[in-house]
């Protein structure tokens, strides 16, 4: 044996120790990175932990006082809304995140579809597909909902006879400055804008925005920088991209494409569209390709540029959520009951399966909120 052959190995052993050390110290760091809670519609409203170092999701909770189709977050994180037949508040725990149900009210019998809290948080703004409008009611200081102050019913119709017979309100969103709200009616080819009063809860119409007959405009985002907005329309599988004028909150087309790859043959419809924090990156998700196109925006134009589509591991991508770090996109399969975590690739936008699949019965709607005591 030669003379250094146990020192040697001593200090071999060693090594390999503070590597092991220093690899489950990273792993450590990258299991504290941060954690977000997130909030799935569906079957009731599921919350579960979001880990930002890894994308791994632990489930917390579970509520079935609403089976909401769709969710918004209140501006200041302590209360959860959400419309389907009704249109329901929750208080959200500070400590743990859990939903406390706190009212409902009623609409019709068409339901609601989409809604928002305005940046003020003092009304949610709604829209429903069955009847073609879009109604405003007022939040209460506890959080509760109050008195209905608006409601319009759009007039129109378009050329596809079996979607466009009538209007078809599929989402409402407001401007960075809280001014103008925007409805894509999928019935009238349109987004339908309205000059907003917060005070008030009043809408009032404006110069609205034609997209092609036939594309049936389903939901609409706007750009971080405030001039550049999108709308996805459903029925064509198109993306469409506008300039902003937030002085009278007009839109005016610039572009419009494809959201599906060139080789793609059969039936599709759209459904989401996410601008990434960063400005950089669009994605819209496809059913019936069951993918999420991604494109990067050119920041002088707005114009996006299709760069990938990436299949979300199961069908009919209802919706998605880009977490709000933007290094997360989650998938939400509604016919195939999972949910999908992505890693966002910083400097391209395109996505990477990280493993991390969960089980959510029929996910409608994806949203993250930030842990005050994190």
């Amino acid at each position: 044996m030669s003379f250094f052959s146990t020192p040697l190995n001593g200090l071999l052993s060693l090594f390999a120790c503070l590597s092991s050390m220093i690899a489950l110290g990273g792993a450590a760091e990258a299991a504290d990175a941060g954690k977000l809670w997130v909030y799935f519609a569906g079957d009731g409203v599921r919350q579960f932990e979001f880990n930002l170092g890894s994308g791994a999701l632990k489930p917390l909770s579970v509520t079935q006082d609403s089976k909401p189709s769709f969710l918004a977050i209140h501006p200041s994180g302590d209360f959860l809304y959400g419309c389907g037949k009704t249109l329901s508040a929750f208080s959200i725990d500070a400590e743990t995140g859990e939903l406390k149900f706190i009212n409902k009210q009623p609409y019709d019998k068409h339901g609601l579809c989409h809604l928002v809290v305005d940046k003020r948080g003092k009304n949610v703004l709604s829209a429903g597909y069955g009847s073609g409008s879009v109604v405003v009611r007022q939040i209460n200081d506890d959080g509760s909902l109050g008195d209905e102050t608006a409601l319009v019913k759009h007039e129109g119709s378009s050329v596809n006879e079996k979607r466009q017979k009538a209007p078809h309100a599929h989402s409402i969103n407001l401007d960075a400055e809280n001014n103008y709200a925007f409805a894509a009616d999928l019935g009238t080819d349109e987004v339908i804008v309205y000059k907003f009063d917060a005070a008030n809860g009043t809408i009032k119409p404006a110069t609205p925005a034609k997209v092609a007959p036939g594309a049936g405009p389903r939901h609409f985002a706007f750009h971080p920088n405030g001039k550049f907005a999108y709308v996805i329309n459903e029925l064509d599988s198109t993306m469409g991209t506008f300039s902003y004028d937030a002085s009278t909150g007009r839109l005016e087309t610039i572009d419009t494409q494809t959201t599906l790859p060139a080789t793609f043959e059969g039936e599709n419809s759209t459904a989401e569209v996410v601008v990434h924090p960063s400005g950089k990156f669009l994605y819209g998700s496809n059913r019936g390709h069951h993918s999420i196109a991604v494109f990067k925006i050119d920041p002088k134009t707005g114009k996006p540029t299709a760069i990938d589509h990436t299949l979300t591991g199961g069908e009919w991508p209802r919706n998605f959520c880009v977490d709000p770090t933007g290094q997360f996109l989650l998938a939400a399969n509604q016919r195939s009951d999972n949910v999908v975590v992505f890693r966002i690739d910083k400097k391209t936008g395109k996505l990477s399966a990280t493993g991390h699949v969960i089980e959510v019965p029929g996910p409608n709607c994806v949203r993250f909120l930030r842990p005050k005591t994190s």
